[in-house]
């Protein structure tokens, strides 16, 4: 990545991440957090969709392909779209070390354009740990997991407790999402990255 920030260098002293014991099995699909995520959800018309699936240590792969809605010039992907996928897919990663973590920095680099109807083949590490703070890295590649990287991001995770949500986010959809009788749907609301 070019240019990366002194922001998403990991500290002297960060360790290397430690996939959680309970983590999903590699190749496991680990759907939606919440139904409403406009990354991942179902319940978004015009979201995502995106499915990403437990990789070996501390990765995942997703995918989802550029809809006509997620367009920004006539028949391109818009970047702020491609931005999402990215941040979305970093997010996944902290199901593996089973944390509760929100986006802290995010820097994308873009490569070629991505026209509609693409499918976006991403995949995602994360790299170290340095208390609360987790590092990580993406990339995009068109043409299948192989093909030419058309996106890519670092960022940086923070980790934080469920008042974080619950003192931020509407209290309508706060209260949908703890009133929910499953208790893994009614945790995993709050797993990810808004």
């Amino acid at each position: 990545m070019s240019g990366t920030s002194a922001a998403l260098q990991p500290p002297a002293g960060a360790v290397k991440p430690v996939r959680h014991p309970d983590a999903p099995a590699p190749g496991e699909l680990l759907g939606a957090h919440y139904e409403h995520c406009f990354g991942c959800g179902g319940g978004q018309s015009h979201g995502l969709h995106l499915e990403a699936r437990a990789g070996e240590g501390v990765t995942v792969t997703a995918e989802f392909v550029v809809q006509a809605a997620h367009q920004g010039a006539p028949g391109l992907a818009h970047g702020g779209v491609l931005a999402t996928a990215l941040d979305e897919t970093l997010g996944s990663l902290n199901w593996l070390l089973r944390t509760i973590a929100v986006t802290g920095r995010l820097e994308t680099d873009f490569a070629p354009p991505v026209p509609v109807g693409t499918t976006l083949h991403l995949e995602a590490e994360v790299t170290a740990v340095a208390g609360r703070k987790i590092y990580s890295t993406a990339t995009g590649r068109i043409g299948g997991p192989s093909g030419p990287v058309a996106v890519r991001a670092d960022a940086l995770f923070v980790e934080v407790d469920v008042k974080h949500f619950v003192e931020h986010g509407r209290q309508a959809e706060i209260d949908a999402a703890m009133s929910d009788p499953d208790q893994v749907r009614r945790t995993r609301a709050f797993e990810v990255n808004p």
